[in-house]
């Protein structure tokens, strides 16, 4: 294949919805409008969303991240990240007169209150989910004594109940969609009477950015998925590129880690980031893509999302009697459209 024939097949198919969910664009306003409204420092505990370039951007302009509650001097401000926190946290922040302001994404706060639901119900609560993950120790922090942690489908053959009768399961809400049902499937095979939650654990974005990637991953040489190694969400992409067709696929923070050796041979390069990724990282990916020759971007739409998450109600009060803006938080992107 000659020069000219090699530049007019080298494409990009770019994934949408893609980067940015309400629950994390909530997450971020929330730290902004604190460090606007309070001013710096705010303490954030734990990592606000897991993205080094949001961290990063927001540690410069007056965040300060912390591991444990007790690292936030007395009396100071801090928020709590959005894969939520076990209500002993809110025990220590109160302990130690801390203003908490709780970023913990809605539908985060869904599954917690289901743990609560189904534990004073007295069930066996199989909660899948990854270990040491923030969410799932958030989750399990609600009922500890109901909690029992299924780590993907290998960890099945561990499972022990009280009672076979009275069990149900729960999820982290950014597991892969394919990869949770086969646990469930297991689990239903061990426990006939499994019961499922009220409604979907595993959230819409990361369903809708996963379902985009699976489409496609056949039409794939080269997966290139902008996030960071601590996003379950963003790790899950990669995989389920692979899972469905796409020949290679990376899991990167910047455009600055594209290798060259990844474009060998490559025509077709899909494009995707994770559910705590700014646009602009997803552009810069794009540029560098354009000067390998990639000129060709087209649109790939699985899903519309509209969802849109006030800011927490502690910030809002604050927010509204100094007379600054308090409505809910809008994506800052139109996750289908060109950058």
């Amino acid at each position: 294949m000659d020069t000219q024939t090699t530049q007019e097949t080298k494409r990009v198919l770019l994934a949408a919805p893609r980067g940015y969910c309400a629950g994390v664009d909530r997450a971020v306003v929330t730290v902004e409008k604190a460090l606007e409204l309070y001013g710096a420092p705010v303490y954030v505990r734990k990592e606000i969303v897991h993205n080094k370039h949001v961290v990063d951007t927001l540690r410069r302009r007056g965040a300060v991240f912390v591991e444990e509650t007790d690292e936030v001097p007395e009396g100071a401000t801090v928020i709590f990240s959005a894969h939520g926190v076990a209500p002993i946290v809110h025990e220590e922040a109160k302990a130690r007169s801390l203003k908490s302001i709780d970023a913990t994404c809605p539908l985060v706060t869904k599954v917690h209150r289901e743990a609560v639901r189904f534990a004073d119900d007295d069930y066996d609560i199989l909660l899948i989910g990854h270990e040491g993950h923030e969410e799932v120790v958030g989750t399990a922090g609600e009922a500890p004594e109901h909690v029992i942690l299924v780590d993907g489908p290998e960890g099945v053959k561990d499972v022990e109940v009280r009672d076979p009768e009275k069990v149900v399961w729960l999820s982290q809400t950014t597991l892969s969609v394919d990869e949770t049902m086969e646990t469930v499937r297991l689990l239903r095979e061990k426990f006939p009477s499994l019961q499922d939650p009220p409604s979907d654990d595993i959230c819409y974005a990361t369903q809708n950015r996963q379902l985009a990637v699976k489409q496609m991953a056949p039409e794939l040489d080269l997966m290139l998925v902008v996030g960071s190694r601590n996003s379950s969400n963003s790790v899950r992409l990669v995989e389920v590129a692979l899972e469905h067709g796409a020949r290679d696929g990376y899991l990167v923070d910047y455009a600055a880690e594209l290798q060259d050796e990844w474009f060998e041979g490559v025509e077709t390069v899909g494009v995707s980031s994770g559910a705590s990724v700014p646009e602009i990282l997803v552009r810069d990916v794009l540029d560098d893509l354009a000067a390998r020759g990639y000129l060709d971007v087209d649109v790939f739409t699985a899903a519309e999302e509209k969802m849109l998450f006030q800011l927490p109600g502690e910030l809002r009060r604050d927010l509204r009697a100094s007379g600054m803006d308090d409505t809910s938080t809008e994506i800052r992107h139109d996750a289908g459209a060109l950058p």
